[in-house]
């Protein structure tokens, strides 16, 4: 554990991490017998938003909970993985306010109980850990719940919810394929699984008209009011401005606070998710939503910090979680927006697990980035070797060095730079757990 997971909750979850398998086992028999053990607290749980998808679905999480809260209201959050302490996967909803990580007492208690009531029976990590969550949701009243799929949809553990108030599909793309199947019509099958018969859909902005296809399907045989990004609802930029526009007419507001023009389609998919869900949430309240939205580790600019100092003076440095081709697309295009409005060069130090596809990730970032520089990942065992990552974005056709740490990495590129008038832009990317290291070391978590 890091310094800042050193805690109650981190110890009693360490202790499962050594007792139960790592990784995931897609079934949904072994979380639905610890949760009937448990009382079945999922069926007592406010209206539930469920949101799966390969990329976006921590923003429109994100954008969801800023729209509910300032209209008042009181929302849970189940987010994964984390990425410094355990506790950003659950935040509590505050009636008329902001909602609060839980408490260190109130999670480790939580987990003990779920631990105690699974009796030592085979089960992963992840799914005692999604108990916990239904737990805590029961046990703290709030208006609304917010759930994020962990993996896939149909077998996550996450997907014993009957009768969420809306099912959001954000954009499908290739991951974790040796789950959920080599090609994106069988990811988008997996996702379709957290549709429920009757309930309604929102369907976000799809690249791959084969999973658009299946989607919609799936969603016309369930016999689901169903809401597809471009068709039913959209957003675009329009002198400076977001231009949400539904059946209901359009919505003038101002830009996302999260960066990226991917974040207009994500906003919009939050907020016909929002309304899909019942919420009538007030135009002024968007507003408020759409300009304060926060979601750590996704193209987050780190403004100073213990690991910033490291790095040239006056360079901007981003960190952002993505990890797959799609992702790396999106975060490409964010940095190629970054540098028509002001031309910086711009160095990647790039970490990644073994799941992942460096190619198609570096791929993305080709005559946008000078140089890349691979670290290692503290915070998975299955971190890819610097060495190998370096040799993958040198196939691709960059210039690559493989170094030892991220604080290394941003004095070289200090010391690369130190002549050059204007300063670098930096990301640092390629997983959520390097984004997890780089956060804990410069001393700037989430809250």
């Amino acid at each position: 554990m890091t310094a800042v997971e050193a805690s109650e909750a981190g110890y009693e979850i360490e202790k499962l991490l050594a007792l139960h398998p790592k990784g995931f086992d897609l079934s949904l028999d072994r979380i639905t017998r610890l949760l009937a053990a448990l009382g079945n607290p999922q069926d007592r749980l406010p209206p539930i938003i469920h949101v799966a998808g390969t990329n976006g679905k921590g923003s429109v999480t994100a954008f969801s909970r800023a729209l509910l809260e300032a209209a008042g209201l009181s929302v849970h959050v189940h987010t994964s993985p984390h990425l410094v302490n355990w506790h950003e996967r659950y935040r509590l909803g505050v009636k008329g306010g902001k909602g609060k990580l839980v408490s260190d007492p109130v999670l480790a208690d939580a987990v003990r109980r779920v631990a105690e009531a699974n009796g030592g029976e085979k089960i992963t990590v992840f799914e005692i850990l999604t108990a916990v969550t239904f737990v805590l949701f029961a046990e703290h009243p709030a208006d609304v719940a917010i759930m994020e799929v962990g993996l896939g949809g149909r077998f996550d553990a996450t997907n014993v919810i009957n009768n969420p108030a809306v099912s959001v599909i954000m954009p499908i793309s290739l991951d974790h394929q040796a789950y959920l199947g080599d090609r994106v019509e069988l990811i988008a099958a997996e996702k379709a699984g957290i549709m429920k018969r009757g309930c309604p859909v929102v369907i976000g902005q799809q690249e791959e008209e084969g999973v658009r296809d299946v989607l919609t399907s799936t969603a016309e045989r369930l016999g689901c009011p169903m809401s597809v990004y471009g068709q039913d609802f959209l957003a675009h930029e329009e002198f400076g401005r977001l231009v949400y526009q539904d059946e209901r007419g359009l919505c003038d507001l101002p830009l996302p606070k999260l960066p990226g023009r991917h974040q207009y389609a994500n906003a919009a998919a939050a907020i016909r998710a929002v309304r899909a869900a019942g919420f009538d949430v007030p135009d002024v309240a968007i507003e408020r939503g759409v300009a304060g939205v926060e979601w750590p580790g996704r193209l987050q600019r780190l403004g100073g910090g213990k690991l910033a100092h490291y790095g040239p003076q006056d360079a901007e440095i981003w960190v952002d979680g993505g990890h797959n081709p799609g992702a790396g697309q999106v975060i490409a295009e964010a940095m190629a927006n970054f540098e028509e409005r002001e031309s910086r060069p711009l160095f990647l130090i790039i970490g990644m697990i073994n799941t992942k596809d460096p190619l198609g990730y570096f791929r993305a970032f080709l005559d946008l980035a000078e140089q890349v520089f691979t670290v290692p990942i503290r915070g998975s065992d299955a971190g890819l070797d610097p060495v190998a990552l370096a040799q993958d974005a040198a196939s691709v056709g960059f210039e690559a060095s493989a170094l030892s740490s991220v604080a290394e990495a941003l004095t070289v590129i200090a010391n690369l730079v130190d002549e050059d008038p204007m300063p670098p832009r930096i990301l640092i990317g390629g997983s959520l757990y390097l984004v997890g290291d780089v956060l804990a070391d410069n001393g700037t978590p989430p809250k």
